[in-house]
């Protein structure tokens, strides 16, 4: 009886059913039932004509009743962290929504009605399990951010080069083999993430996407970069982990001195180390340093002040070892990255602690130092 209800939130509560008189509260514009353990929705909430706001997150629901496609004036659904396994093609009647978030559901596939939802600018579909993209999507032309992370997607539509208002596209953790070309023609893209995925190239379309700054392609297979790249003035590009091979590439030779058979490769032979390196460490360098110098108390508040950038550091006239300038490489500002560094760090602390109790045994010494190279 609550007639001139505007506004009702319930989230976080022990809610199992919605009752059917809740049809009655036509003025209502914001319903919030998120974090309660809804299994199942009326279908009468299709009654509340004036609602703008529903939020549906954190319940049980397998479904949502098709009448919710008669909320013309829904600006925002959100039914994130449900059990949904599909969503009903009458969502394509919510013609005023804006955001639509469904993350952390079991969708395979999106309904192709999304694309008439003509004034959506947020779309999160990331954490299902979506085994491909609906070419519709491309006819959402208000889009500016789409989330498609930890999917099944092994590739996009190219119809996703139709929209040129897309800021923001995170595809990282899926099964993606190739981008298409088309990707290019989102002309307003900033930021483009496709990390962990399966790419052995990326098209030179990309350059055409002239407002790219930050583009993540680590975790994936790629052999080369497109020349068309240097045209972007991008402010982060993060390449790690796009080893086509474990291991380096050996070629025999010969020793000149012995006549030996060997092994050799790229890196080798390396240069000796710098003079007063502790414990004969040649190939730890700078990692050696950094392991000395930080203690875990204070890696936190280094990390907050890193700076992405490889700069020379300016001849110190009083060093008479310091001849050539030395390359100083920042840590990449990636908060996965530097996790990795890290653990990266503390391995090889523990690595060189134990390596410094072989004294008696040179060989082990060196061995030891060789797995810490490796690890590296």
């Amino acid at each position: 009886s609550l007639y001139n209800l505007a506004s009702l939130e319930l989230r976080e509560n022990l809610l199992t059913y919605l009752p059917e008189s809740l049809a009655q509260l036509q003025r209502l514009e914001e319903l919030d039932l998120g974090n309660n353990e809804l299994y199942h929705l009326p279908e009468t909430i299709g009654a509340l004509f004036n609602l703008k706001d529903l939020w549906l997150d954190g319940n049980q629901l397998a479904e949502i009743p098709q009448e919710v496609g008669n909320l013309k004036n829904l600006l925002c659904l959100d039914v994130s962290e449900n059990k949904l396994e599909c969503l009903p093609e009458e969502i394509s009647g919510l013609t005023s929504l804006t955001d639509l978030l469904v993350s952390q559901n079991l969708l395979q596939v999106l309904p192709d009605g999304i694309g008439k939802l003509r004034r959506l600018s947020i779309l999160k579909v990331d954490q299902n399990k979506l085994i491909q993209l609906t070419n519709s999507i491309g006819d959402c032309e208000s889009l500016t951010e789409l989330v498609l992370t930890e999917n099944q997607l092994q590739s996009l539509p190219k119809s996703i080069g139709k929209l040129k208002k897309l800021n923001n596209l995170n595809a990282d953790r899926n099964k993606l083999t190739s981008l298409p070309k088309e990707i290019g023609g989102c002309c307003s893209l900033n930021v483009f993430s496709v990390r962990d995925n399966r790419l052995s190239r990326i098209p030179s379309e990309i350059s055409q996407a002239t407002e790219l700054h930050v583009l993540d392609v680590a975790g994936n297979r790629l052999t080369y970069l497109p020349l068309s790249l240097t045209t972007l003035k991008l402010k982060a590009l993060w390449l790690s982990d796009n080893q086509s091979q474990p291991l380096l590439t050996f070629q025999t030779d010969t020793d000149p001195e012995t006549g030996e058979k060997i092994l050799t490769c790229v890196l080798l032979p390396q240069m000796p180390s710098e003079p007063g390196c502790q414990d004969n460490l040649p190939r730890c360098g700078a990692l050696e340093s950094l392991v000395n110098e930080m203690s875990d108390e204070t890696w936190n508040e280094r990390a907050m002040n890193r700076v992405s950038a490889i700069r020379f550091l300016e001849d110190e006239k009083d060093e008479e070892d310091n001849e050539m300038r030395t390359l100083l490489r920042r840590a990449t500002p990636h908060p996965g990255e530097l996790k990795n560094m890290k653990k990266t760090v503390e391995n090889l602390r523990n690595d060189m602690n134990a390596a410094k109790g072989l004294d008696s045994n040179k060989n082990e010494v060196n061995n030891a130092i060789d797995r810490v190279t490796t690890s590296v």
